[in-house]
């Protein structure tokens, strides 16, 4: 229903407008127990006017003492708290969307979704809500700016639906789902929608940065004043262009360090807010890692992770009719040995049949080399959650040629992948790659090459009628990489003999798995121990245990024993989430490995702490304190933020690295950056 006057968005759903609304409170329980009656009942109203589509929930709950609003600060992970969360789907297409989520605290959390299935949490858009507590139970207001959302003027409907966490009960609840799952795939539909206005379609975003910085070996300090600007622009209400000047990502949260035990490069996320802006267009293949052909960490960091200046850049995102666009470019300056230089990435598909796409990608550059690169691609992406007995078939096909100046050899990838991706019963998947020698893709990242890989596997989950069992699975996985030249580079086999989890949240699980490398030439594994070449093959046994998020203490641990490359290794993970109220978050991991092996023995090690503290829900201080003995450095990364409003932002960054050789008694300051970065958007 459109509303002339809009609500107060306060968490109280006293304003009279809200009596008259159009609500849903059909609800059903999807977890633990599928389609039956929730424990409590919810209520949701619906309301827009030309600039905001407006959602209220009423929460009732006979134990309002027991709810549990533990995160106060914004952004931060309500996934353990009683939470409700709306997911929208503006084309009714069954295969994108947006989630928007809030606690009792009202602290909000959203992402968007690539692909029906798959969500990106990384992504963030201005939108505005509120909650309370109160004697029976709690309530929640949204307002979503038009402004925020892609969308297209001429239909009226709406995908939509609801899911509501009650987390004492591990039990979640909604207005549709399908095979135990809320997402854009089944939804119901809110209809109505006309009128909508997006003003003049303009964000104005401009950021100003103050930084200085030391670098302790040399004791150079430098410091700077930095401003920047990005501006958005929806050319029509579903079409939206981006300009960003002299771009700056000093708040960007840090990466998790990784150990890496084996011969391939590790695969960092993306998290920078610009190029995570509509990230779902340029999704391709259902690929994930090894063989994407954009990967955006390429743009504007170089091999080692050090930023690159990005002078320039532009995109165009959106949809038209049936069509999903996104173009890319930007200017990088030079760095280092490599001259200034444009990159273009061009990406476009078409929804056919019900829920499935085809589309096209080509990428041109390489910010890494002076090296002419391109790519071409096709992909193909099927879905279909209307098989009898309420099962899912999902699968893709893609191909791939990339051409890089001086290379004359072959070099296309392609692949092939089908799956019944079903959460109860039987589920199993196949699939089929191929990356030839010379495939260079300069904007995406590809790990293996010159391999053939081959992938099958099949799993069964029950849930039981059990006083204290809620989930029982089992599954095996066989995974196996050919070399195209010949022989066996690895194969490995997973078995999960049991993997379960309880009605109050803990879980557990058995495993085993058996592989096999192929190494033709040495590789420095860690410190100097060499691995030489040859015919390896190892069984691991491992097991592990969680305990339930809800709790005020979490624990976790995980122990894994077996060969390794002709010796032994010993791996143990240890982890720890204290969350004593709203205000505070401890969480501790460790990693330990220890190799013997006949070229030498080593250990290791990675720590992480991590401290959230949340003066109100404007203002949070995070710190993340990291250390791998690999590197022998300590990394501290502590983000004051201050939050007044969606799109108003001040942040404090501090971050410092020392060097640790042997313990933390002997730390050696290396570098410091302090950087202080405020950003507003205008809206016109």
């Amino acid at each position: 229903m459109r509303t002339t006057t809009p609500p107060t968005i306060d968490g109280v759903l006293n304003d009279p407008v809200w009596q008259d609304a159009p609500f849903i409170d059909d609800m059903h329980q999807f977890r633990p127990a599928d389609h039956v009656e929730p424990t409590q009942k919810t209520t949701v109203y619906l309301l827009y006017d030309d600039d905001y589509f407006y959602v209220a929930g009423r929460m009732w709950d006979t134990e309002p003492d027991e709810i549990l609003a533990r995160s106060l600060a914004q952004g931060q992970d309500v996934r353990w708290d009683d939470a409700f969360n709306i997911i929208i789907d503006p084309f009714n297409n069954n295969r994108t969307g947006y989630q928007f989520q809030v606690n009792a605290n009202g602290v909000r959390t959203d992402a968007v979704f690539e692909t029906a299935t798959r969500v990106n949490r990384d992504w963030e858009g201005i939108w505005h809500a509120a909650s309370s507590i109160d004697s029976e139970g709690w309530a929640t207001e949204m307002a979503i700016p038009f402004k925020t959302l892609n969308f297209d003027p001429n239909n009226p409907d709406w995908g939509f639906t609801i899911e509501r966490s009650i987390q004492r009960n591990q039990e979640d609840i909604a207005w549709v789902s399908y095979n135990r799952q809320v997402n854009p795939g089944v939804t119901g539909t809110v209809s109505g929608f006309t009128g909508l206005q997006q003003g003049r379609g303009l964000d104005v975003v401009p950021t100003v940065v103050a930084s200085g910085s030391r670098d302790f070996e040399t004791d150079a300090a430098d410091s700077s004043m930095e401003p920047s600007l990005d501006v958005f622009y929806n050319f029509t209400p579903s079409l939206t262009g981006v300009l960003t000047l002299n771009t700056d990502f000093s708040a960007t949260e840090v990466d998790d360090r990784q150990i890496n035990l084996t011969r391939f490069n590790l695969f960092f996320p993306e998290k920078r807010d610009f190029f995570l802006q509509d990230v779902d267009i340029f999704s391709f293949g259902g690929l994930r890692r090894n063989g994407i052909p954009f990967f955006s960490r390429r743009i504007g960091l170089s091999r080692r992770g050090q930023p690159v200046d990005l002078d320039v850049g532009a995109k165009l995102t959106g949809r038209a009719g049936r069509w999903n666009v996104g173009l890319l470019g930007v200017a990088l300056d030079e760095f280092q040995d490599v001259d200034s230089s444009n990159v273009f990435v061009g990406r476009v598909a078409a929804n056919v049949l019900e829920e499935s796409s085809v589309g096209l990608m080509v990428t041109g550059g390489d910010p890494r080399s002076n090296l002419d690169n391109s790519l071409m691609g096709a992909d193909f992406r099927y879905r279909n959650t209307r098989l009898p007995g309420g099962r899912t078939l999902a699968g893709e096909a893609w191909y791939q040629k990339s051409d890089t100046e001086g290379v004359e050899g072959d070099e296309t990838a392609w692949g092939v992948r089908m799956a019944a991706p079903n959460n109860t019963g039987l589920r199993g998947e196949v699939g089929f790659e191929t990356f030839h020698d010379d495939f260079n893709p300069a904007l995406g990242f590809v790990n293996r090459r010159g391999i053939e890989r081959s992938e099958a596997s099949v799993a069964y989950t029950s849930r039981p009628a059990h006083r204290w069992l809620r989930e029982l699975g089992h599954g095996v996985n066989y995974e196996r990489f050919d070399l195209i030249a010949g022989g066996v580079e690895s194969e490995s086999w997973y078995l999960e003999l049991v993997e379960l989890e309880t009605n109050s949240g803990d879980q557990g699980g058995i495993a085993f798995e058996r592989e096999r490398e192929v190494l033709l030439e040495e590789f420095d594994i860690f410190d100097d121990v060499i691995i030489p070449p040859g015919d390896y093959e190892f069984d691991q046994y491992s097991f592990e245990v969680s305990g339930a998020n809800d709790r005020a203490l979490a624990p976790s641990f995980e122990y894994g024993k077996g060969d390794f490359f002709g010796g032994d290794r010993t791996e143990i993970g240890v982890g720890l989430d204290w969350r004593p109220n709203s205000r505070f978050f401890l969480g501790v991991e460790y990693e330990h490995n220890d190799i013997e092996l006949a070229d030498g023995d080593f250990t290791a090690e990675l720590i992480a702490v991590r401290t959230e503290v949340a003066f109100d829900v404007r203002w949070s201080w995070l710190n993340l304190v990291q250390y791998d003995n690999e590197s022998e450095s300590v990394g501290v990364n502590s983000r004051l933020r201050w939050t007044p409003r969606a799109g108003q932002d001040l942040f404090v960054v501090l971050n410092h690295g020392f060097e640790a050789i042997g313990s933390f008694s002997a730390l050696r300051s290396l570098e410091s950056q302090l950087s202080v970065k405020y950003t507003h958007t205008f809206r016109f």
